[in-house]
């Protein structure tokens, strides 16, 4: 006898059933983020390890718990525990009622997330006991293999998304009662650890060990090598949620029945004019412009901020590069491109849970790529076609027209592929690639159109 057999003899009803079964499915999906979560903190302390065992100085989160160990009793994952705990202890003052309410599960995980990352440093440190480059070369490959071990952690430890290390959440509350963005707190932060690290072993030992050059390196490459990493945790979806959101994305569908037309572009391609004419054409709203007033609305950021940043990200060159940003979750970030990001990848659900629509630019294809009934376009064209658009549609000086054409194109690669994690313009990302340069824009709609009227037939 089946269980929903069994269970229907024993009089549950089968939408009971169907119920604890979709419990059962999160609980275990919970139970797999948690236990990744615990690999993570250790391939981050065995990243730890490799860095330190290097000889080279230690990582900036660390440099005051290795500086502390080398001349006291307690070991370097010992003095990570009574470090961490200290700072739970002083992220109280710094909470509201209110946010220790709504926030008291990630504020208590902090606890067992530091004894356990204090108790791998240990264990991997002993691992690591027979490791000791003797040769300058040899340090320098340590070093590197380590950073790249704590890079694959880290971006195992934001993909599970379940916790935040002590260091993190007590960054983030300083980000959030001062105002100010998350990667420059966390970079003065670090800096500050740093700092005292070089203090404290003046002072104790009479030279400066365990910040050295290692410590810069480990800084500065970190999160460039997280970036790369992450999207390839993407095989992890269907272990983790995928199959939820399937459901999701079917029910949506079951109930709505939208169709959602997605429009990326080269700039000068044409484009959002694509879009008023299937507008026109379909009888469905466009959301580009219109798009910012949306979210302007609906997340509180300023308007102007949306028109000036959007698809953009930060130009400050010492940001992008030592930024710890990549050590937290972007539903957690105060980063202003990413609270800009989040914000509009919202509105893009809501709208394609709403109504049937055309949506130009803003990544939309990748936020709605697991919902059926989404066509997503790429538009793109030759230099002289998008030229002569520029010229005569978005009437940009002549002189002008190659300059914007190109930085405007660098700022969607990098927005597109910083928040995606895919190549922009990658043919295995859309349902139809339009070179809009040989291809009329008018014949470009007629085949959006006819795939439309085939999907929504279906």
């Amino acid at each position: 006898m089946t269980n929903i057999s069994r269970s229907l003899f024993n009089g549950q009803s089968v939408k009971a059933i169907f119920l604890q079964a979709k419990t059962n499915k999160m609980r275990t999906l919970v139970l797999r983020r948690y236990l990744l979560f615990i690999v993570s903190l250790f391939i981050n302390a065995f990243g730890v390890a490799f860095i330190t065992k290097a000889l080279l100085g230690t990582s900036p989160i660390t440099s005051i718990t290795y500086v502390l160990s080398l001349f006291t009793g307690p070991t370097m994952g010992q003095w990570t525990i009574i470090i961490n705990i200290l700072m739970v202890i002083l992220e109280l003052p710094l909470m509201s009622r209110e946010r220790l309410r709504n926030e008291r599960r990630l504020y208590l995980l902090q606890i067992p997330v530091t004894i356990f990352f204090g108790l791998f440093i240990d264990f991997s440190m002993n691992m690591l006991h027979m490791l000791n480059p003797a040769t300058y070369m040899a340090q320098i490959v340590s070093l590197l293999v380590g950073c790249a071990i704590l890079a694959v952690g880290i971006a195992l430890e934001v993909k599970v998304n379940v916790a935040m290390a002590a260091g993190e959440y007590f960054v983030r509350l300083i980000a959030i009662r001062t105002k100010k963005d998350f990667g420059y707190v966390k970079l003065g932060f670090d800096s500050s650890l740093v700092l005292l690290s070089c203090i404290v072993s003046l002072i104790f030992m009479h030279g400066i060990y365990g910040v050295r050059e290692g410590t810069v390196v480990a800084a500065l490459i970190v999160g460039p090598i997280v970036h790369i990493v992450s999207p390839f945790y993407s095989f992890l979806d269907k272990w983790l949620d995928k199959n939820v959101m399937e459901t999701q994305a079917e029910s949506a569908t079951e109930r709505d029945g939208h169709i959602v037309i997605t429009i990326a572009r080269e700039y000068g391609s044409g484009g959002h004019i694509l879009g008023e004419m299937l507008a026109e054409k379909l009888g469905l709203k466009l959301y580009d412009k219109e798009f910012i007033r949306i979210v302007a609305q609906e997340s509180g950021i300023d308007k102007q901020y949306i028109i000036d940043n959007e698809q953009t990200l930060s130009s400050s060159w010492l940001k992008r590069l030592m930024s710890p940003d990549y050590e937290i979750p972007l539903d957690k970030s105060l980063s202003p491109e990413d609270v800009l990001f989040v914000s509009e990848s919202k509105v893009i659900q809501e709208l394609a849970e709403r109504e049937s629509c055309i949506i130009v630019g803003r990544c939309a294809d990748h936020i709605l790529k697991e919902r059926p009934n989404t066509i997503k376009i790429f538009c793109y064209s030759d230099y002289e076609s998008a030229a002569a658009r520029c010229v005569s549609e978005y009437h940009i000086p002549s002189e002008k027209v190659e300059e914007e054409i190109k930085q405007t194109n660098k700022s969607r690669i990098a927005h597109y592929e910083h928040y995606t994690g895919k190549k922009w313009g990658d043919p295995h990302n859309y349902d139809l690639v339009i070179n809009t340069g040989c291809i009329p824009l008018q014949t470009a709609c007629g085949l959006v159109a006819d795939l439309y009227s085939k999907i929504k037939k279906s």
